[in-house]
């Protein structure tokens, strides 16, 4: 990684790059003891022990930007400056160089000591941005002056918390609308999801995303091209147990797309951007043309463009989300169906057939967050050497008994593989804790979007 951009706040103001041929200025750090403590053993200590406790989580070879937050670490878990890409920039009149900028702004000093840790002596320098201004046109050029740095060289991380001050359950149904938005790359829907908010009327809610300029902007450099996945959500009633006034906190990895010429190398299953916003819109036809009486959606599938790649037989789980929790999930294994069929049978059998939740209601369409997995065939194994946490799926079969963990149910739990394995084994297919260990286990990958 050569270097990494921090977009940050409400672009802006350049750190560090006020010529080649003056000494470095070291920055102190004015969050010391207020947002993370100020001493340098304890903190190296600190971060470590947030860092190990998500070893082995979800990894990407294709990273191109995250959106993470920034509060104290008890909610949210001095680099060089790139000094020749700084003074680059400043050579477009959008941007301009204050050395004090970040005096007062704890966001991206709280973002470094995790960049330390996990580089260590290695660390790429940083270019720290703070966008000053919300004119769309201005946002428009920042982002044709950022764009061409969006590469597998740099790494970009914008910095926001979410919905700030509201009621805990307040925060869960804004943040999930704010995330559905984000999700769909689309500025518009964005855009529309922060006003909607606003005018929900919801008691002291004051930004759905006090960093939703930089999330703006990304959203641009990206146009809709990037695969967007939610990596975790919580607000901070979930750490402290308080109800009445909490702050959200959404984490984002953005992905760069993979070229035409890739994917016609590798002989794995792929899907497009296009075919998965096609399938999240049968999905979601699916469901409202079953509370309208009408056949199944696919029934007319003159309706949709079909690639090939979704009249593949494959397996394919629904998962439909609202305010950011279950409200129901079916899913299919077998490959005796056409992809785009299998989904609409399941977004039909989530909504209306999920024995857990009553039926889905007209009322709740607006805010139900559709998520669908794809699911790669699936594989014998015969050891958990041959499992890989995040990466794979578990289903168990012994007799007439069998369960499944999706591979994104890791992400959500801090077990261990073993421990995944085993609570399949007792939770879902009923065999007790060690029952695994005389069945058949199978693996697969999923696309989950």
């Amino acid at each position: 990684m050569k270097t990494v951009f921090t977009l940050i706040a409400v672009i802006v103001m350049m750190n560090s790059c006020n010529g080649q041929t003056r000494e470095p200025v070291i920055r102190p750090a004015t969050q010391a003891n207020r947002f993370y403590t100020g001493n340098p053993e304890e903190l190296a200590h600190e971060v470590d022990s947030f860092l190990a406790q998500h070893q082995g989580s979800q990894q990407f070879s294709n990273l191109a930007a995250l959106i993470v937050p920034h509060a104290g670490y008890y909610y949210s878990g001095n680099v060089k400056v790139d000094r020749e890409t700084a003074l680059k920039l400043t050579e477009d009149s959008v941007f301009t160089y204050h050395p004090d900028a970040h005096d007062n702004e704890h966001c991206l000093e709280v973002q470094l000591p995790f960049l330390q840790r996990l580089f260590n002596e290695s660390v790429p320098p940083i270019v720290p941005i703070i966008i000053s201004t919300n004119d769309f046109q201005q946002l428009i050029h920042i982002a044709n002056v950022l764009k061409p740095y969006l590469n597998d060289d740099n790494l970009f991380i914008i910095s926001s918390d979410f919905s700030h001050y509201p009621s805990y359950d307040d925060a869960y149904e804004v943040d999930a609308r704010t995330q559905r938005a984000i999700e769909s790359g689309s500025v518009s829907h964005l855009i529309a999801a922060v006003e909607k908010n606003r005018r929900s009327g919801k008691r002291n809610l004051s930004t759905s995303a006090c960093g939703q300029v930089p999330i703006i902007t990304l959203l641009i450099m990206c146009n809709e091209q990037y695969d967007i996945r939610h990596l975790l959500y919580q607000n901070s009633g979930d750490i402290s147990g308080e109800r009445d006034r909490v702050v959200g906190y959404h984490s984002f990895a953005f992905l760069h797309p993979v070229s035409s010429a890739t994917q016609q190398s590798d002989s794995t299953f792929t899907l497009t951007s296009e075919d998965k916003r096609i399938l999240k819109d049968i999905a979601l036809t699916s469901i409202r043309d079953s509370l309208d009486g009408k056949p199944l959606a696919t029934a007319n599938s003159s309706l949709f463009t079909l690639h090939s790649s979704l009249k593949r037989p494959c397996g394919a789980f629904v998962s439909l989300h609202k305010q950011g929790r279950l409200r129901g999930c079916i899913g299919h294994f077998g490959e005796d169906v056409p992809l785009y069929e299998i989904v609409a049978e399941m977004a039909r059998a989530a909504a209306f057939q999920d024995p857990r939740f009553s039926p889905v209601t007209r009322d709740e369409l607006d805010d139900l967050d559709i998520e669908i997995s794809v699911l790669t065939p699936m594989q014998r194994i015969e050891s958990l050497d041959e499992f890989e946490l995040h990466r794979h799926g578990i289903y168990i079969r012994k007799g007439y008994r069998s369960g499944t963990y999706l591979p994104q149910v890791a992400d959500e739990v801090n077990w261990t593989k073993e421990e995944f394995v085993s609570h399949c084994s007792q939770d879902k297919a009923g065999l007790g804790w060690d029952g695994w260990k005389d069945a058949e286990l199978y693996v697969y990958e999923a696309i989950v979007f």
